[in-house]
């Protein structure tokens, strides 16, 4: 099997409010080696990093955010995100809100971060940047890293030398990393399918947004008869999904690439595809003689 490995843009992963058409360094670095970087309130250019900014947002940053703030998912797409296209062909991605003519993040105060005990992923990394990466003949993703210099930023000036392990301890972002490395991964399977997969459909667009991002709307889907009527889950493992978020975030994307990809790792029951003609055959029924009777009703 080849070593040689495709490496995806930056802006796909990691450090994605960084200018990287100038910002970046790219130099690959392994997580024992070691880059100066330091960042503190007293350093000169304390928070002109969450300014001119454009921080896309993993699922996992939307939980965190969400639940810092005390609001559902939804209601934090809503009112602190912007979508965006990831990939050309209509996959949906979020990126923070900005305010006033600087662009400036919406939970920078004068003191700081407001939300900085769950800041994303982006801004934990910053000045160091992290890229997805596969093996040409594998599909299984692989995290690299760089640094980002961009001029405002003083901190490679400190003398203070770490490696990208102790960085990455620093700023709590093993946990991070756990909870986003199946989101790179779904999004680089996607990526790397190319015309495999083609131009999905809105409706299958619909449902990941809703099964990536939106996991208070997707924890009622799966609650919901057209989900159990399909899929065959043990009562314990349903209820943990459904009582834990975590492993609500982590079964929707076992069920997206079964979805999207046929990675069949959630059991389907047996008759679930005469179920499912069935009520379509019934839904198709309804609506027949709604359209009967208001025809009748204009005669």
């Amino acid at each position: 099997m080849s070593d040689e490995k495709d490496y995806l843009h930056p802006d796909e992963f990691g450090n994605l409010g960084i200018n990287t058409d100038s910002a970046v360094v790219p130099v690959y670095l392994g997580k024992n080696d070691k880059f100066k970087f330091n960042c503190y309130p007293g350093i000169s250019c304390f928070n002109e990093c969450c300014r001119n900014i454009d921080i896309v947002l993993t699922p996992y940053d939307v939980l965190r955010l969400k639940n810092n703030l005390g609001i559902t998912t939804t209601e934090f797409i809503a009112n602190f995100t912007n979508f965006y296209e990831v990939d050309g062909h209509g996959l949906p991605g979020l990126n923070l809100k900005t305010k006033d003519d600087m662009k400036a993040c919406e939970f920078l105060t004068e003191g700081g971060c407001a939300v900085y005990e769950d800041r994303p992923t982006a801004c934990r990394y910053y000045a160091l940047g992290n890229m997805a990466m596969r093996k040409k003949d594998s599909g299984e993703a692989e995290i690299g890293y760089f640094v980002v210099k961009e001029d405002h930023c003083k901190g490679h000036l400190e003398d203070k030398e770490q490696t990208v392990a102790e960085y990455r301890h620093g700023q709590g972002l093993e946990e991070y990393d756990e909870m986003n490395f199946g989101f790179q991964e779904l999004v680089l399977k996607k990526k790397s399918s190319g015309p495999t997969v083609g131009a999905p459909s809105p409706r299958s667009m619909q449902l990941y947004f809703l099964a990536t991002y939106d996991m208070d709307r997707f924890r009622e889907f799966i609650k919901s008869p057209g989900f159990m009527d399909v899929f065959d889950l043990p009562a314990e493992e349903y209820e943990k999904i459904i009582s834990d978020e975590l492993e609500l975030l982590n079964f929707s994307q076992r069920f997206l690439k079964q979805v999207l990809f046929g990675e069949n790792t959630i059991v389907q029951k047996e008759n679930a595809a005469d179920v499912r003609m069935q009520k379509k055959q019934q839904r198709m029924s309804r609506k027949q003689k709604e359209l009967n009777d208001q025809a009748e009703g204009k005669a």
